[in-house]
Formats: C-alpha cells, structure tokens, sequence
C-alpha cells in the first residue's frame, strides 16, 4: 500500500453528528436527550417541537448522514482505501456509545473520528470530545476494550468544503432576475451561540472577541466573496450573520439575525440577497426552518428577492477531503510531517485540542485532546 493510501495506525473511521427525530413520537425524547440537565419542562420542549412537527416531526439530518456515509465509503473504495466506516450521533440512533460498542466488537482499537460540524466553539468540538469521554468510559465499565479515537482536525477551510459553497452561491446568483443579480448581497450564516461561548473558542491564544468561531466563519466568508468576485467580475456586499437562535433573552449572543439582516438590507434599498449557510455542513432543521422556511418568508413580506444556496452535504469533493483529512492525520501519527490542504489567512487547524480550548461550561472529561484523561 502506498502512503498515499495508507490509514495506519487507525483501523476504522466514525462519522459521529447531532442526530435528530425520525417521526412526531421521537421528538419530545430527542429533545430532552439535547436538553438533558437543564431542567426545561416538557411543555416547552413541544413548543420548540413545532419546527420538528411542521415537517412530520422528521429531521432531514439522519437521512443527510446515511447519504454521506455512503459517499465517504464509495470514494474510500474508489481510491483504494480499505477502511470501513461507521456512524454514531450524540443525540438519536443510531446513538455513539452503540456505534462505539459496535466497533470494538468488530475489533477496531484505532478510530478516527469525523464531527459533522467544522468550526471551533464548544458545541462543535469541545461537546463532541466530551460525550466520546462519556461513551468510552461506559465501555470500560462494561469490560469492554476501550479504543483510541481521534478527532479529526476542523475543516472549515478545506478546499473541498469551500470549494462546494463557492458552486453553490454561484449556482443561486444565476437563479436571480438578471435586473438584480449584479447588486445581491451575500448573506453568509451560521448558528448563533453566546457570546462568552464565542470569546474563548479556539485555542486560548485565540481567545477574545468572536473568538476563533467568528474569525474561521469570517475567513471562509471572504474566501467564497472573493472567489465569487474572481468567477463573476462583480463584488457583491457580503456579511456575516447569525441564526438558530435558542438562548434565554438575557444572555447575549452573536448578532445579527438572519431575519433583521434581511429587514436592513431592504430598508436600504439591497435588490436581492443570497443567504449562504457556511456554518452547517448539510441541509439540517437548522437549514430547512430557519432559512428555508422563517427567514425565506420574511423576504417575501419584504418583497426582497432572496435565494439560499446549497450545503456541502454528500458532495464527493467534501468526501474526498474527508479522506484528505484522514490520511493526513494518520501520517501525522506515523511520524511524517504531511501537507496540509488549508485555504485563506489562518492555515490548517490543530491535529489536539490543546488545553484551554473552547472551555467547557462545566468540569467533565474529554477525549481527543491534549486534557483527555484517555491516552
């Protein structure tokens, strides 16, 4: 085997993600799995539930990560990578503690882990690493082998997550009315979170305003405005905005949403707006009912113009950089000092979670970095 092709030492790769509801009985335990130990009462969770509801109380995310886990193990084996590949979520089945169990039953002792979410901040990572540390920890109390895992690097600016968003906005401007095509503003959105969440994201050298979670969203917004630019000869206006707000209203977080985003724009006279959601790696609920649904209809009562453009999701290019991903970490475990695909100002993200990076909220283990209490 080549070294091109070679994943040693790891033996197995995880798609790990959020999960979500597959029908209406699912929705209210999904949600107190999301919300567990913050005391929300049953009632509020339906209430929340109705964005699940509306749409058959089904979440486009499972069936989004069952195509790309098709995808990734379709160009591991058109490149001749022998490596299989498993899912688990945090939130649903199929659940990361069974898929972990799974695997070690099937011998894995060296996994790679994929999160479905690409940026530095607490949820994206620091969540993740913490309900491995949950999970490995119940196989050890169960006798069963406990695995190293790996957390692959955050790949916010891999050509082959970039360069499937740049396709997309470029995809959407031409569906605009030729009359306001040259003046559309690129909104580009990813989930708001606290704005002491935001602050101390990344390593903490990276700690301060926005953190490194705005810094990595505003670098690959100026990647795609500027590749837009370069394909089209037009330099549309862009901003990074927010969405997905969940938050109690006392607590501050990033701004500005999506929907008065769109009410500005109007009020000063922007001809069309294409939203472009950097900050999710597929068409989740997230997608589907904030953008689609909420903030498309208030462009509709604007009389505003507005096209979405389209996730990564299951794009062979994002699979292939997934494989990318893989195979640079494991040269990296081999002791080989591999090229790192990185697009924009601030290069190629840590292989370890240093310590400090994006704190947690409370004290709990975490696997996969430089504070994991697993070797």
């Amino acid at each position: 085997m080549s070294a091109q092709r070679d994943p040693a030492p790891y033996d197995a790769l995880l798609l790990l993600s959020f999960g979500g509801p597959e029908g209406p009985d699912d929705v209210v335990p999904f949600l107190e799995n999301v919300t567990r130990g913050r005391g929300i009462p049953t009632e509020r969770l339906k209430e929340v539930g109705q964005h699940y509801f509306l749409f058959g109380g089904v979440s486009p995310i499972n069936d989004q990560n069952r195509a790309l886990l098709a995808a990734l193990r379709k160009d591991f084996a058109d490149a001749g990578l022998d490596l299989p590949v498993y899912w688990g979520n945090r939130n649903w089945a199929p659940y990361l503690t069974d898929a972990l169990r799974e695997m070690v039953r099937d011998g894995r002792r060296r996994i790679a882990v994929l999160a479905t979410s690409a940026y530095a901040s607490y949820s994206g990572c620091r969540q993740y690493r913490e309900n491995l540390a949950d999970a490995l920890a119940t196989l050890e109390a169960e006798g069963l082998p406990r695995p190293r895992v790996d957390k692959l690097r955050h790949y916010f600016n891999h050509p082959g997550f970039v360069r499937p968003m740049i396709d997309g906005v470029l995809r959407s401007l031409a569906e605009l009315d030729e009359e306001v095509r040259a003046g559309a503003h690129l909104a580009f959105t990813t989930h708001s979170i606290p704005t002491a969440s935001a602050d101390t994201s990344g390593p903490v050298g990276e700690h301060g305003e926005g953190g490194a979670y705005v810094a990595e969203h505003l670098d690959v917004a100026r990647l795609i405005a500027d590749a837009v630019r370069q394909e089209t000869g037009v330099d549309h206006p862009w901003q990074l905005v927010y969405q997905s707000r969940s938050g109690a209203p006392h607590i501050p977080w990033l701004e500005p949403d999506i929907c008065d985003h769109l009410e500005e724009l109007h009020g000063a006279g922007a001809p069309a707006v294409v939203m472009v959601p950097i900050g999710f790696v597929s068409d989740h609920m997230e997608v589907l009912y904030d953008l689609d649904t909420e903030a498309t209809a208030k462009a509709a009562e604007l009389g505003l113009p507005v096209r979405r453009s389209a996730t990564v999701g299951d794009d062979p290019r994002f699979a292939a950089a997934v494989r990318d991903l893989l195979l640079e970490r494991a040269a990296a475990e081999r002791g080989s000092a591999p090229e790192r695909c990185a697009l924009g100002a601030l290069g190629p993200s840590h292989d370890l979670c240093p310590v400090g990076c994006c704190p947690a909220r409370a004290e709990r283990p975490a696997a996969a970095g430089a504070d994991s209490p697993y070797a």
